[in-house]
């Protein structure tokens, strides 16, 4: 799954850890979301959609559907 967190993050000026925190997961499940190594469960893109004020589809997009967007 792709995802803009990096981006969203860096626009923020936050950490991996500061995100990391936010969210209540460790670093290492941040960089591995961002890396595109993890998917996150629904509740957790959830809590990442709601922390940065965007639709989840606005943020995690399907790589076999093409980026639309």
């Amino acid at each position: 799954m792709n995802n803009r967190l990096r981006v969203l993050r860096a626009e923020r000026a936050w950490s991996q850890q500061d995100l990391a925190e936010r969210l209540e997961v460790s670093r290492q499940s941040v960089n591995a979301i961002e890396t595109g190594r993890y998917d996150p469960s629904l509740p957790l893109a959830f809590r990442i959609a709601d922390l940065f004020e965007m639709a989840i589809e606005d943020i995690f997009t399907n790589p076999a559907k093409g980026n639309s967007k």
